[in-house]
């Protein structure tokens, strides 16, 4: 695994894991995103997450989505 593939690991799983502890499905992430004028499917954000090359903004915005505002990112 590249330096580069880390990263985008390291991202994907962070994601992955705030979504798992607030029990939040990524079609209630769809609709949580839709009421923040962000339109992405659950197919979409499945595929999206799934390969975790999805920009900063992106993830900014889904941790915002779940009213997640601290992070342990070590």
């Amino acid at each position: 695994v590249d330096k580069q593939d880390q990263w985008t690991l390291k991202a994907k799983n962070i994601l992955k894991g705030e979504l798992k502890r607030r029990g939040v499905t990524y079609r209630q992430l769809g609709e949580r995103l839709g009421e923040m004028g962000i339109h992405e499917t659950e197919r979409n954000l499945n595929n999206k997450i799934s390969r975790g090359g999805f920009t900063a903004a992106f993830f900014l915005q889904c941790l915002e989505a779940i009213d997640c505002h601290t992070l342990q990112v070590s």
